[in-house]
């Protein structure tokens, strides 16, 4: 064994089979594009920085809602509940009306936010940088709004599924 890394990374179906056993939260990025609602889901959502309030998530390069989400002069962070695979699935789907069957009011800057979804984060684009093939979208929190702090979707695998607390000792 050789202590040396090499020069290149490994290749992509060893890196998605790793990165397969780490579990994420899951949220639906909503903006308003003219009279267009637009949304996608995103499992890479974090907190970036308490001061100023930052959050951020990564978006695929070859997206085709990013060029109309780019635009957006705010988005809203929808934090999905453990009982919203579907909501979370109807996002991520190409080629489909993802607002049509789907719940929403619009929000204090327009930017649709989703129903019965556990917190709403209202951001102003802060930066973007284009990492790789996705882009890094960092938001700064306008307003946040929790309404059900309970269980949250997860991903994990490639499936969807809910966080179960280890029985207090």
């Amino acid at each position: 064994m050789t202590d040396t890394l090499p020069e290149q990374g490994i290749a992509a179906e060893p890196f998605r089979q790793a990165l397969a056993v780490h579990a994420s939260g899951v949220v639906v990025i909503t903006a308003r594009c003219g009279a267009e609602p637009v949304g996608l889901t995103a499992t890479s959502f974090s907190s970036v920085s308490l001061e100023p309030p930052l959050v951020s998530f990564y978006v695929d390069s070859s997206s085709t809602t990013w060029p109309r989400l780019r635009t957006a002069d705010h988005f809203a962070v929808n934090i999905l509940s453990s009982d919203q695979a579907d909501l979370a699935a109807r996002f991520a789907r190409r080629g489909v009306d993802r607002f049509e069957g789907t719940r929403w009011q619009p929000g204090p800057f327009g930017a649709p936010l989703l129903q019965d979804v556990s917190a709403h984060l209202v951001c102003l684009p802060y930066e973007r940088v284009e990492v790789g093939d996705h882009i890094l979208v960092a938001g700064l929190v306008a307003q946040a709004r929790v309404h059900t702090p309970g269980r949250p979707l997860l991903y994990h695998q490639g499936r969807f599924g809910r966080f179960l607390a280890h029985p207090e000792t």
